[in-house]
């Protein structure tokens, strides 16, 4: 059975709360699609399959493009990677492959099955989705598929069978994450894979664990992946040690949140360190997740930056956004990252709850009174499965625009901003204030400036410094 695995292209993603001027991957970077190199991993061990992966994006291919490699296949099986914001894109790529040949199958997974797995089923050219994380139901579906048995065995899997929407039995998340077969690299053209923040020319992401426990309003996890479940230390070192052999050079760590269990996170730190492993990652974390000692232990295992969310400049704001952390706190961590020389990258957004023009400003004054190396600034947006949208939708007169988009993906859908002090315009005008305001100081820039280890790194920051004046 020939199996193919897409990665959408980019063409119609809807626009979220970023300017497209720090929103571009042939700028700032382009990174392998992790979870689905996971589910082809996972097929890879269905004998009698041959399985092949289109990262559309990293290969820049439009559709007339797409439907000729497709053709070229000939899959019986296509899998496709479903984002909510990419969801246009992802119709049209079902849509080229039924053009292709009508009987191919066509199964959606990724983040938004897991909030629309009914929604999508229905869905003209979706044959079957996967609700919830993708390896093993996935590969049992190819097994029904090749043995002709129901799929309502699957757990996790929604299909259609004879006009009617069946729906299998959920399937719980998967409690040994050892146990996943390594991401499918091999599948792909790993010089593809490129970030403006790397000191490596090729890159890749790398999952430690999933889950998280905490209650961010913004954020979906605390409905549909609040379940913190973890990677053994070896288990992780033993794949970072497989992409070097590949010649990757850095690795992006893309767990919610890396240092929930410190213990784990110094053994990590310690396995790499006694197999003398040359490394250079960067983690996620909360600012009052990590201490001294983890950051020294941190940084002697290669890690070179840290993610931090710090969202806001007030603790008024940092409460309602139910964040758990303080100003103080955010002052104190990275304070300890500049004095052990540790990168790290602030992500804060304008237009929280409760959140005044002045206290938006004071977000601004800490963002520059930080001195991070690397800001990422957006609106705040009341995404599906939050608690935030369920605030939102108990505003005057409105209606379920989330799961309206869901059962209609549309190119003009407007994503919706949290418009309590600020309107929409005038939140965006904020935004491109704090951009302006931290990345054009001239002692921004003669630092990064000094700062950078090659030609290559010092030209991928100028693109990106450049594309920042269009804003």
């Amino acid at each position: 059975m020939r199996v193919l695995l897409i990665n959408p292209p980019d063409r119609n993603t809807v626009e979220f709360s970023l300017p497209k001027a720090v929103n571009k991957a042939e700028v700032f970077g382009c990174y392998p699609p992790l979870g689905l190199l996971y589910v082809a991993g996972a097929a890879e061990q269905v004998p009698g399959t041959t399985v092949t992966v289109i990262d559309a994006v990293a290969e820049k291919l439009n559709y007339q493009q797409l439907e000729a490699r497709i053709a070229d296949i000939q899959p019986q099986v296509v899998g496709i990677m479903a984002l909510t914001l990419t969801m246009v894109d992802v119709i049209k790529t079902a849509e080229v492959v039924k053009r292709v040949n009508k009987s191919i199958h066509v199964c959606l997974g990724g983040p938004h099955l897991g909030i629309y797995p009914e929604e999508t089923v229905r869905l003209p050219m979706v044959d079957s989705v996967v609700k919830g994380e993708g390896e093993q139901p996935f590969k049992e579906l190819l097994e029904c598929l090749l043995s002709g048995r129901d799929l309502a065995a699957v757990k996790g899997v929604l299909f259609k069978k004879d006009g009617n929407i069946i729906r299998a039995e959920d399937r719980g998340f998967v409690q040994d994450l050892n146990a996943l077969p390594m991401p499918a690299r091999h599948l792909t053209n790993l010089s593809h894979y490129w970030s403006v923040l790397a000191h490596a020319p090729m890159i890749t992401t790398l999952m430690t664990s999933r889950g998280c426990p905490f209650r961010c309003v913004f954020c979906d996890r605390p409905n549909v992946g609040k379940i913190y479940r973890t990677r053994s230390p070896a288990n992780i070192a033993d794949e970072m040690e497989q992409c070097l052999k590949m010649g990757i050079g850095e690795f992006f760590f893309y767990d919610d949140t890396f240092s929930i269990d410190k213990r784990r996170a110094l053994g990590l730190c310690e396995e790499l360190t006694r197999r003398k492993l040359d490394v250079i990652w960067d983690i996620r974390a909360r600012v009052d997740t990590v201490d001294r000692e983890l950051l020294r232990a941190l940084k002697k295992a290669g890690c070179t930056r840290i993610h931090f969310g710090v969202e806001a400049g007030t603790d008024s704001v940092l409460r309602a956004l139910k964040k758990g952390t303080t100003v103080e706190q955010v002052r104190a961590t990275f304070r300890a990252c500049k004095e052990l020389k540790i990168e790290t990258l602030g992500y804060f957004i304008m237009g929280n709850p409760t959140e005044t023009r002045e206290q938006m400003l004071e977000t601004i004054k800490l963002m520059k009174e930080l001195d991070p190396d690397t800001v990422h600034v957006s609106v705040m947006a009341p995404l599906p499965a939050t608690e935030l949208y369920t605030d939102w939708l108990q505003g005057g007169g409105r209606h379920d625009i989330w799961k309206e988009f869901a059962e209609n993906p549309r190119r003009d859908f407007q994503v919706p901003l949290w418009e309590e002090k600020l309107n929409r315009e005038e939140l965006v005008d904020m935004m491109n204030r704090a951009y302006k305001e931290f990345y054009l100081r001239p002692s921004y820039i003669l630092k990064q400036t000094l700062k950078a280890r090659s030609l290559g790194e010092i030209k991928r920051k100028a693109v990106g410094g450049l594309s920042l004046l269009k804003l």
